[in-house]
């Protein structure tokens, strides 16, 4: 049990032991020490408040070395204006902040109602007189007030990174930073990877990051410095991101601080944002990925071809695009414009803030190596210039975001688009004639030779419907030969693998048991069935594989695998508070109202069980597994099921 005291500060020669806790002013921030995980794990930090009793976790001190003792640790201001965190029983330093600047005898550590601990000079709360701030040392979590981004004098550098579980406050392993290169742009890294990216300031937003309305974003560039911050216009409101565990940038914004609301898609990276468009390069080089299509799609540039038609096909994009032709260096290239782009990688670009467009073009006409160009600035008509040179990496088209860009290409790529229109018409005229007749001899043919009887009986046959296909030694190379270690479920079917592709897609890989009796029908069933289903609560599937005795699905990957990992759990069933479950027992309500009444089909599971449903990132449901699964008729209302079916 702890103690909230009625202060809000400490200081010098005070301090705060395990148990008692500070207040800031407004109420609505807490200092104290916490155990998210192993109770004998203590960490000190700051958690927002809400009227709910709910905590959330917003910064820690010793995110890398917890304090083994519950009762041994306290905090405490020193004459030179440091906070130190000490273990009670050695007197040991555990943690310390590295206050700067002299510090007089009135120092005061102190936290504020924007969650921001602070080490000031008296009792100004003016940021020139703060020796040391937390929000200099982020977490995980960025807030209203909170800079990211590097000094280029010092070199000091603000970046949010990951917790490594969600019971591990020590760092995990994706980070999210402005990359200064080229046109600086915010980065998410997973180690040292590239993982996702926004895409670079455009003047109103972050293309590829979401943002709720009442936002309103800075974007700082200059000499000496690039950050990045946002503020919250409604005042009613407060509003926080966490960079999660498993990449995914999650947005959590209260209500007059009393309700709680996870704010879906604020930037989702992983293969389920944007639908896969969100990781970077997932469309390799010089292709756009499409984001409003059902599944992710990726289309060459005008003037490209892709690199490796074959892996193309099977959709693996990863390889990119490469150019019909090389370019000429002279003035007759011309530009064709995309619009609503999330603009390329920018780590290599140039860019310039006072020339105009036209300006720009001229500039990157010049340059042999120039392959594109836009305004850096979309605001007020436009302004500055950013140009590319060489491959155009992480490119994606939204409907109703980004910005133009103008990709150079050789004036046979472009034509006259009047005649070709008339070109076009012609010669889909003279197709469906030559179409028509080709149709009437075959049919003439078949009739008499009797080939009619064969294509009857292949009629007849049951067949795949038509669905994007892997190879099989695609599959095999991403679940490194089916190994254990990627083994994510087991069942009467066979097993189900985590595997990751080429260009980084994650996806779960369902291998059918070879010794199964059912495996066939059940391959074929759920294939036809998922195939012609679209629902948020319904797992995706994504294709297939059919090689030998080797039948394979593929669906789309769920990081939060499925409801009995959580509700069998002790300690992972605490994560989900009453609203989670809600929410989960509200999806799978709608995934069966869509399956009962409102799809094509009529289709009745017969194997509900928590171990088929899956959570993705966000804990959203998703209803899996219909391998045991009936097809009714419209009106049909109940059938016999002719065998046991189910668990």
């Amino acid at each position: 049990m702890r103690t909230i005291t009625s202060r809000d500060s400490l200081e010098v020669g005070q301090s705060i032991q395990d148990g008692e806790t500070l207040v800031s002013a407004g109420g609505s921030f807490e200092l104290g020490f916490f155990s998210p995980g192993i109770p004998t794990n203590r960490y000190l930090g700051v958690w927002y408040r809400d009227s709910s009793g709910n905590s959330t976790v917003v910064w820690v001190a010793n995110r890398d070395i917890p304090i083994q003792s519950k009762s041994s640790s306290v905090l405490k201001l020193t004459e030179n204006g440091i906070l130190q965190l000490l273990n009670g029983s050695t007197n040991s330093n555990i943690w310390s902040s590295n206050t700067t600047g002299k510090a007089s005898g009135g120092s005061i550590a102190k936290l504020l109602d924007s969650g921001n601990l602070v080490v000031q000079n008296g009792q100004s709360t003016e940021e020139e007189n703060f020796l040391w701030q937390s929000f200099d040392y982020p977490c995980d979590t960025a807030m209203p007030g909170m800079k990211l981004g590097l000094n280029f004098v010092t070199g000091f550098e603000r970046s949010l990174s990951s917790w490594k579980s969600a019971e591990d406050p020590a760092v995990g392993e994706y980070s999210m930073k402005i990359d200064p290169r080229g046109y600086p742009q915010v980065m998410e890294f997973k180690g040292s990877v590239k993982y996702f990216r926004t895409g670079p300031w455009n003047g109103l937003y972050f293309p590829g990051y979401l943002t709720p309305a009442d936002h309103r974003q800075q974007f700082v560039l200059d000499k000496t410095q690039v950050y990045s911050e946002f503020e919250i216009l409604d005042k009613s409101l407060f509003f926080l991101h966490k960079l999660q565990p498993s990449g995914n940038n999650i947005g959590t914004v209260w209500k007059k601080y009393e309700t709680r609301t996870e704010v879906a898609g604020v930037a989702v990276p992983t293969i389920n944002g944007y639908n896969g468009c969100g990781s970077y390069a997932f469309c390799g080089s010089n292709a756009i990925c499409m984001v409003d299509t059902s599944l992710p799609t990726c289309q060459c540039l005008k003037g490209y071809v892709p690199k490796f038609p074959q892996q193309w096909d099977m959709l693996n994009w990863s390889d990119g695009c490469v150019r019909k032709s090389s370019l000429d260096c002279n003035n007759t290239n011309s530009f064709l414009r995309y619009s609503e782009i999330k603009v390329p990688d920018t780590s290599s670009s140039w860019y310039n803030q006072t020339m105009n467009l036209e300006e720009c073009k001229q500039l990157c006409l010049k340059n042999c190596s120039c392959v594109a160009y836009a305004n850096l600035d979309i605001s007020n008509g436009g302004s500055g210039c950013l140009l590319w040179f060489d491959n155009l990496i992480d490119m994606v088209q939204f409907s109703s975001a980004g910005q133009d860009i103008y990709i150079r290409v050789p004036p046979s790529e472009l034509g006259n688009d009047h005649g070709n229109l008339k070109k076009k018409k012609v010669a889909i005229a003279v197709g469906v004639i030559i179409f028509g007749l080709i149709t009437c001899v075959s049919i003439v043919i078949i009739k008499k030779s009797g080939v009619a009887r064969i294509i009857q009986r292949n009629r007849q046959r049951p067949k795949v419907t038509e669905l994007p296909t892997f190879d099989f030694s695609v599959l095999v190379k991403a679940t490194e030969n089916f190994s254990s270690s990627n083994k994510i479920g087991e069942g009467g079917f066979g097993s189900v693998y985590m595997a990751t592709l080429t260009n980084g897609q994650e996806i779960a890989v369902k291998r059918l048991s070879k010794k199964s009796t059912q495996g066939l029908e059940e391959f074929k069933n759920e294939v036809l069935l998922i195939a012609k289903l679209q629902h948020r609560n319904l797992v995706k599937l994504l294709g297939c594989c059919i090689q030998g005795a080797e039948k394979l699905l593929v669906y789309e990957y769920m990081p939060n695998k499925s409801l009995d990992y959580f509700v069998f759990d002790e300690v992972r069933k605490k994560m989900l508070d009453w609203i989670k479950r809600f929410n989960i027992i509200d999806g799978i309500a709608r995934g069966l109202l869509y399956l009962h009444q409102d799809s094509r089909l009529r289709i009745i599971h017969r194997d509900l069980k928590t171990s088929n449903i899956l959570l993705d990132a966000n804990l959203n449901p998703k209803i899996s597994d219909f391998g045991l699964a009936r097809t009714f008729l419209g009106d049909q209302l109940e059938a016999n099921t002719n065998r046991v079916a189910g668990t």
